[in-house]
């Protein structure tokens, strides 16, 4: 059966927002005395693919859970607008191949962000309209692998891929039952897998020349 979808991850797949958000996160935090120090690229870089509660745990251990969270979501509130006004990093290529891509799949995101954080990669870089539909753990309360389900039976979608960087990624893919196609220039790191991208263009070569299709 030939493949008719791809599904995206974003961070780590689609962009590199890290610095970007860093500097919306740490405006947040200067009105937070309790917060011990400013985050670094790196710290930034380690909670990418999280949801929020486990955000906080990681980044402020320190701190009362619910003040922390608290912190977290307000945070999450002004990194939208920061990225909506400034963008971030879009990996090398990435409209050229989402065009080519979009002329014969259909195209969905589905991240584990808040809502309103894939609304800002598409109104800073106008990249809506190669995706037909997409998904957050924000605007369900659900799993990325119950939110690619989702996606997929809301879209009536019969073979499907799922890109992404990161070990929860693959394990989403694997509780949706679709291939898993691992972006290594990502975040994360994931052993054996069958298709590894080392560039975002590298998918070109999965969906014409693999199994895949």
């Amino acid at each position: 059966m030939k493949l008719d979808s791809i599904i995206f991850d974003l961070d780590g797949t689609l962009w590199d927002s890290t610095r970007s958000v860093v500097e919306a996160w740490n405006d947040t935090l200067e009105n937070y005395d309790e917060v011990r120090s400013k985050l670094t690229i790196e710290d930034m870089g380690s909670i990418m693919g999280l949801v929020i509660k486990d955000v906080s745990l990681k980044l402020f251990p320190y701190l009362e859970a619910e003040n922390g969270l608290e912190i977290v979501k307000e945070c999450c509130v002004n990194e939208c607008a920061h990225l909506e006004k400034y963008g971030a990093t879009l990996y090398e290529n990435l409209e050229k191949v989402l065009n080519v891509l979009n002329q014969r799949y259909q195209l969905f995101i589905v991240s584990n962000c808040q809502s309103g954080y894939i609304e800002s990669f598409f109104k800073s870089h106008q990249l809506e309209k190669y995706f037909k539909d997409y998904e957050s753990a924000g605007g369900t309360g659900l799993t990325k692998g119950e939110n690619i389900k989702l996606i997929m039976n809301r879209n009536n979608l019969v073979n499907s891929i799922y890109v992404g960087d990161t070990l929860g990624d693959k394990e989403a893919a694997d509780y949706a039952g679709i291939p898993f196609v691992y972006a290594k220039y990502g975040f994360g790191e994931v052993e054996g897998c069958e298709y590894v991208m080392d560039r975002f263009e590298d998918i070109l070569q999965f969906v014409q020349f693999t199994g895949i299709e």
